[in-house]
Protein backbone atom coordinates (compact mmCIF):
# COMPACT_ATOMS: atom_id res chain seq x y z
CA UNK A 1 0.00 0.00 0.00
CA UNK A 2 1.24 3.45 -0.92
CA UNK A 3 0.42 6.08 1.29
CA UNK A 4 -0.19 9.95 -0.02
CA UNK A 5 2.11 12.48 0.10
CA UNK A 6 1.57 14.87 3.41
CA UNK A 7 2.65 18.30 2.58
CA UNK A 8 5.15 19.43 5.24
CA UNK A 9 3.00 23.18 4.97
CA UNK A 10 -0.97 22.60 5.13
CA UNK A 11 -2.94 24.16 2.15
CA UNK A 12 -3.86 27.68 3.40
CA UNK A 13 -0.62 28.18 5.80
CA UNK A 14 2.27 30.05 5.81
CA UNK A 15 5.54 28.98 7.46
CA UNK A 16 5.16 31.60 10.21
CA UNK A 17 2.23 31.60 12.48
CA UNK A 18 1.05 33.71 15.59
CA UNK A 19 -0.35 31.94 18.36
CA UNK A 20 -2.09 34.27 20.39
CA UNK A 21 -2.49 32.92 24.06
CA UNK A 22 -5.77 35.23 25.41
CA UNK A 23 -7.70 35.85 28.63
CA UNK A 24 -11.26 35.07 26.84
CA UNK A 25 -9.91 33.74 23.83
CA UNK A 26 -13.50 33.57 22.12
CA UNK A 27 -14.23 37.28 23.00
CA UNK A 28 -10.87 37.83 21.39
CA UNK A 29 -11.99 36.00 17.85
CA UNK A 30 -15.26 38.34 18.03
CA UNK A 31 -12.72 41.19 18.94
CA UNK A 32 -10.58 40.27 15.50
CA UNK A 33 -13.79 39.91 13.33
CA UNK A 34 -14.32 43.59 14.20
CA UNK A 35 -11.21 45.15 14.06
CA UNK A 36 -9.15 43.36 10.98
CA UNK A 37 -12.25 41.49 9.88
CA UNK A 38 -11.32 38.35 10.37
CA UNK A 39 -12.69 35.02 9.61
CA UNK A 40 -13.26 32.19 11.97
CA UNK A 41 -12.15 28.93 10.08
CA UNK A 42 -11.74 26.56 13.01
CA UNK A 43 -12.80 26.52 17.28
CA UNK A 44 -11.89 23.69 19.77
CA UNK A 45 -13.54 23.99 22.96
CA UNK A 46 -12.27 21.86 25.77
CA UNK A 47 -13.64 20.15 28.69
CA UNK A 48 -14.31 23.55 30.74
CA UNK A 49 -15.79 25.68 27.49
CA UNK A 50 -12.35 27.41 27.29
CA UNK A 51 -10.94 27.34 23.93
CA UNK A 52 -7.71 24.60 23.27
CA UNK A 53 -7.57 25.92 19.55
CA UNK A 54 -9.09 28.49 16.94
CA UNK A 55 -8.18 29.45 13.49
CA UNK A 56 -8.76 32.43 12.58
CA UNK A 57 -7.86 34.27 8.91
CA UNK A 58 -6.74 37.68 8.82
CA UNK A 59 -5.86 38.91 4.89
CA UNK A 60 -3.72 35.99 3.56
CA UNK A 61 -2.47 34.99 7.10
CA UNK A 62 -3.74 32.45 9.48
CA UNK A 63 -3.63 33.41 13.63
CA UNK A 64 -4.45 30.99 16.18
CA UNK A 65 -5.97 31.36 19.28
CA UNK A 66 -6.03 29.30 22.84
CA UNK A 67 -7.61 30.50 26.20
CA UNK A 68 -4.98 31.06 28.81
CA UNK A 69 -3.91 27.30 30.44
CA UNK A 70 -1.20 28.20 33.50
CA UNK A 71 -0.99 24.36 33.42
CA UNK A 72 0.47 24.33 29.83
CA UNK A 73 2.53 27.37 30.49
CA UNK A 74 -0.24 29.16 28.20
CA UNK A 75 -0.27 32.88 29.63
CA UNK A 76 -1.41 35.62 27.90
CA UNK A 77 0.17 39.36 28.03
CA UNK A 78 -2.52 40.62 30.70
CA UNK A 79 -1.47 37.95 32.92
CA UNK A 80 2.13 38.98 32.07
CA UNK A 81 1.53 42.64 32.59
CA UNK A 82 2.60 43.27 28.73
CA UNK A 83 4.31 41.57 26.06
CA UNK A 84 7.69 42.08 23.86
CA UNK A 85 5.70 41.28 21.21
CA UNK A 86 4.47 43.26 17.86
CA UNK A 87 2.69 41.44 15.42
CA UNK A 88 2.62 43.71 12.12
CA UNK A 89 -0.50 43.94 9.80
CA UNK A 90 -0.25 45.36 6.49
CA UNK A 91 -3.83 46.35 5.10
CA UNK A 92 -5.29 48.28 2.53
CA UNK A 93 -6.31 51.46 4.59
CA UNK A 94 -4.69 51.81 7.89
CA UNK A 95 -6.39 55.02 8.61
CA UNK A 96 -9.51 53.11 8.28
CA UNK A 97 -8.53 49.86 10.41
CA UNK A 98 -7.29 51.77 12.96
CA UNK A 99 -10.25 53.90 13.75
CA UNK A 100 -12.39 50.58 13.33
CA UNK A 101 -10.10 48.79 15.54
CA UNK A 102 -10.55 51.62 18.43
CA UNK A 103 -14.28 51.36 17.80
CA UNK A 104 -13.75 47.58 18.34
CA UNK A 105 -11.66 48.63 21.85
CA UNK A 106 -8.24 48.85 20.90
CA UNK A 107 -5.88 51.35 22.07
CA UNK A 108 -3.59 53.67 20.03
CA UNK A 109 -0.37 53.21 21.76
CA UNK A 110 1.43 55.11 18.77
CA UNK A 111 -0.35 57.25 16.41
CA UNK A 112 -0.78 57.27 12.97
CA UNK A 113 2.37 58.70 10.78
CA UNK A 114 3.89 58.45 7.73
CA UNK A 115 7.44 56.96 8.14
CA UNK A 116 10.84 57.40 5.88
CA UNK A 117 10.81 53.71 5.07
CA UNK A 118 7.70 53.96 3.22
CA UNK A 119 4.38 53.14 5.29
CA UNK A 120 1.80 54.85 7.08
CA UNK A 121 1.85 53.12 10.16
CA UNK A 122 0.70 53.18 13.71
CA UNK A 123 0.46 50.80 17.01
CA UNK A 124 -2.39 49.39 18.37
CA UNK A 125 -2.97 47.11 21.95
CA UNK A 126 -6.09 44.79 21.74
CA UNK A 127 -8.12 44.51 24.52
CA UNK A 128 -6.36 41.14 25.73
CA UNK A 129 -2.80 42.88 25.73
CA UNK A 130 -1.72 42.18 22.61
CA UNK A 131 0.34 44.54 20.49
CA UNK A 132 -0.45 45.44 16.58
CA UNK A 133 1.60 47.12 14.19
CA UNK A 134 -0.52 48.62 10.99
CA UNK A 135 0.41 50.15 8.37
CA UNK A 136 -0.13 50.70 4.54
CA UNK A 137 2.71 50.62 2.03
CA UNK A 138 2.91 54.67 0.98
CA UNK A 139 5.69 54.84 -0.91
CA UNK A 140 8.78 53.01 -2.31
CA UNK A 141 11.89 53.71 -0.95
CA UNK A 142 15.59 53.10 -2.21
CA UNK A 143 17.82 51.81 -0.24
CA UNK A 144 20.33 54.60 -0.50
CA UNK A 145 17.68 56.81 0.85
CA UNK A 146 16.26 54.45 3.68
CA UNK A 147 19.93 54.18 5.27
CA UNK A 148 20.14 57.73 5.06
CA UNK A 149 16.76 58.47 6.61
CA UNK A 150 17.81 55.62 9.36
CA UNK A 151 20.99 57.53 9.75
CA UNK A 152 19.06 60.92 10.77
CA UNK A 153 16.01 59.37 12.52
CA UNK A 154 18.40 57.41 14.80
CA UNK A 155 21.22 59.37 15.46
Amino acid sequence: MIKPQVKPVPDGMRTVTPHLICAGAADAIEFYKKAFNAVEMARMPGPQGKLIHALIRIGDSAVTLFDECPDWGSIGPKSLKGSPVTIHLYVENVDSVIKRAVAAGAKVTMPLEDTFWGDRDGKLEDPFGHQWSVATHVRDVSPEELRQAAQKACG
